[in-house]
């Protein structure tokens, strides 16, 4: 019997996917509890609209991502902080304080944890940074360190 996954079920695959199963199993266990539905074709049209609405979804997600990446590629971050005379920081630059720039810059805001610093940053100066917007797209950005 050809069913269609209603959520996730771990021995047959996750929500969404056709898979054939044995009636019993099917009329017995999975139907009763509302893990699949019969694959018919009014719900095999439904199943193929849903795939093309999240395909539509995913591909403007990833169009922003990249206008995002463009946009923090052509800005110049800046970061002011205290400095000693020979220019070294009191304390580093973390990742906070670059999502706190690319705010101030750009009014947008980017997570903290997306946001990878190569080496810690003690002195002033300016340096590559990498921010994860999307699973296939990645900014590289320059911040620039200055003495406030």
């Amino acid at each position: 019997m050809k069913v269609v996954l209603l959520s996730d079920v771990k021995a047959l695959g996750k929500k969404g996917q056709v898979v054939e199963v044995a009636e019993g199993y099917a009329r017995n266990f999975l139907l009763p509890r509302n893990l699949v539905a019969e694959a018919n074709k009014g719900m095999l049209a439904q199943l193929d609209e849903q795939k093309k609405a999240q395909d539509k979804r995913d591909a403007f997600v990833l169009s922003e991502a990249k206008e995002l990446a463009d946009k923090l590629a052509q800005t110049q971050l800046a970061v002011k902080v205290k400095a000693g005379g020979n220019g070294k920081l009191f304390g580093s630059i973390t990742n906070a304080d670059v999502a706190d720039a690319i705010h101030h810059a750009l009014s947008i805001a980017v997570d903290k944890h997306k946001i990878e610093i190569k080496s810690a940053i003690k002195a002033l100066g300016s340096y590559p940074v990498e921010i994860k917007l999307h699973k296939n797209v990645v900014a590289k950005a320059t911040i620039s360190v200055v003495a406030a």
